[in-house]
């Protein structure tokens, strides 16, 4: 069994280099940065590149504060936006 192992995953290695060399991406980077967005009456948490909401608040003190405990877990950065939809403030946690 450890020998067949071993091909699986040469073989796998040696796939993801000819995609690699063909300019393709084998796998796709998930990122984690927050966005607090005006959401129905209050504000939201979403996490880039989602359609649903990660959690609804009636403050936007309080949506920063669950966005920036997140991206401190996860190393990514919190993007404040305004009432308009404009962004107001980025925070980096990596």
């Amino acid at each position: 069994m450890p020998s067949q192992n071993s091909l699986i995953d040469a073989l796998q290695k040696l796939i993801e280099a000819i995609f690699s060399a063909l300019g393709y991406k084998t796998s796709r980077k998930r990122t984690w940065h927050q966005h607090v967005v005006p959401y129905k009456g209050g504000w939201a948490v979403r996490r880039q590149g989602n359609k649903r909401i990660t959690s609804k608040h009636r403050k936007q003190s309080t949506a920063i504060s669950k966005a920036k405990i997140l991206a401190k877990r996860y190393k990514a950065d919190v993007i404040i936006h305004r009432e308009g939809g404009g962004i107001r403030k980025r925070h980096s946690y990596d």
